[in-house]
């Protein structure tokens, strides 16, 4: 085969340069997706290059020109049959607003489980409560809850200072940290076969359920609304969520009759755990922040039907973003 070198180098280079151009965006931005007309070109561009390295190979006094591509060909050949899963760079937001809420949307059924068993525990503890007013002692753990609610409601409403000055911060951290390790506990109760993970839903349940009907019955359903639902709206759904991956830990180490190895199933489930009690720990950091500058506040400070609003609309909020956010258009 005879050809005029110079003219060769001369016609091919802008192949080569083109190439080259998109190789370095596949391989500098892992994350980045060519559409259907970028991938015939980039393969066409392959071929044209591994074509020309063919013929360039037969002139033993161009080893620079060969040598750059074999490059070429070599890299184009990796990113045409690369098997191996790409690494996606970490967006924050993305991983919020998209990952977390499909991933609990894959897990619905667990968070389903983990709701009912607090609802019995809620059913349980009110009920243990309307039948004997004394149990309240042995389920409330806060001795500030098992004292008269009406009794209550009235000093705190009738406090002149503010009792969290100067103590804002600290008592919001130390609600983050204790609530992320209760909701780190139930995930890894799961190892227990999630008898652990289900033993926590009901104790707190039935805690929610006392001090409701407790306050309900004394007549500060109001009261009880605007205290607990600015925070609770999210800290209760987060803490829902920690079992939610609790159960779903236990659904693995069960195996529910599938075939795969104990190892693969968990591999298959590590990073919705990872992203379930991240998002969490997201959520407790919002509660915390509302327990300790909002919900701590009662009337004449803040009306209770303001606090109650915030509230629901919060809880609104939420439900639409595990509903819809992430969902694909069409």
């Amino acid at each position: 085969m005879i050809i005029d070198l110079k003219k060769f180098i001369s016609e091919e280079r802008d192949f080569w340069s083109e190439l080259e151009d998109i190789l370095h965006v596949l391989e500098n931005k892992p994350e980045h997706r060519m559409d259907l007309d970028q991938v015939k070109r980039f393969h066409y561009l392959y071929q044209r290059t591994s074509t020309d390295l063919v013929k360039i190979m037969t002139f033993s006094s161009e080893p620079e020109i060969r040598r750059y591509l074999e490059s070429l060909v070599g890299r184009a050949y990796a990113e045409i049959h690369e098997t191996r899963e790409k690494p996606h760079r970490f967006g924050p937001f993305t991983w919020f607003f998209q990952t977390f809420p499909r991933t609990f949307r894959r897990h619905i059924r667990a968070f389903c489980l983990s709701l009912t068993i607090m609802l019995v525990g809620s059913a349980f503890g009110g009920g243990a409560i309307s039948l004997d007013p004394q149990a309240k002692q042995v389920i409330m753990p806060f001795p500030q809850l098992q004292g008269d609610p009406s009794e209550r409601v009235s000093k705190e409403e009738s406090a002149e200072k503010d009792r969290l000055k100067g103590s804002k911060t600290t008592f919001s951290s130390y609600l983050m940290t204790h609530n992320t390790k209760v909701s780190i506990l139930a995930m890894a109760l799961g190892m227990t076969w999630g008898i652990g993970t289900v033993i926590l839903l009901f104790s707190n349940g039935a805690i929610l359920g006392a001090v409701a009907l407790d306050y309900v019955l004394a007549g500060e359903t109001g009261f009880l609304l605007g205290w607990l639902l600015p925070h609770g709206a999210v800290e209760i759904p987060a803490i829902l969520l920690a079992g939610q991956a609790g159960l779903v830990l236990a659904g693995a180490l069960i195996g529910w009759g599938e075939h795969e190895s104990l190892r693969m199933r968990f591999r298959k489930i590590s990073g919705d755990l990872v992203t379930l009690i991240f998002g969490v720990a997201v959520m407790l950091i919002w509660a915390g922040i509302i327990e300790a500058f909002f919900s701590q506040y009662h009337e004449p400070i803040i009306p209770y039907e303001v606090k109650i609003g915030f509230g629901m609309v919060e809880l609104i909020l939420l439900c639409l973003f595990f509903a819809k956010s992430g969902k694909t258009k069409g």
